[in-house]
């Protein structure tokens, strides 16, 4: 007896409402990166490396992929591996923090649909504990 077909299950890129979202979800958290001063050190440290419209840029084509979506990322870098791309900046569970809190308030600024905010988050945490880099 043949099992029954699934329905395809949809990537959360999709989900999140794609490209559009994305680049919105992006824009917000370089937006208070910017201009809020308790995220100043954000700022900072992406001011060290290649500043701040080339990381709107890079983190738009990473979530993409991130989240399921074409793999911009990839496809311009060869890689995807988060403890590489930010071995130019120290990181460590302060910055790790404030980058969780700034991308929080973003999720939340750029409207990204209540019912999917927290599993958002909890891939960001991961991403985040991935990239650290120092204690």
């Amino acid at each position: 007896m043949n099992e029954p077909l699934q329905p395809a299950r949809r990537s959360l890129f999709a989900e999140l409402g794609g490209e559009e979202t994305i680049h919105r979800l992006v824009e917000t958290f370089y937006d208070i990166v910017e201009q809020d001063e308790d995220a100043a050190l954000l700022h900072r440290l992406h001011l060290r490396g290649h500043g701040v419209a080339h990381s709107r840029e890079e983190q738009f084509n990473y979530l993409c992929g991130f989240f399921g979506g074409p793999s911009y990322y990839v496809q311009k870098h060869g890689h995807s591996r988060l403890k590489e791309i930010h071995e130019h900046v120290e990181i460590g569970p302060i910055e790790r923090d404030l980058w969780l809190t700034c991308m929080r308030r973003a999720v939340e600024k750029a409207d990204i649909a209540e019912n999917w905010r927290e599993m958002v988050m909890r891939h960001f945490g991961f991403a985040a504990e991935t990239a650290r880099n120092k204690d």
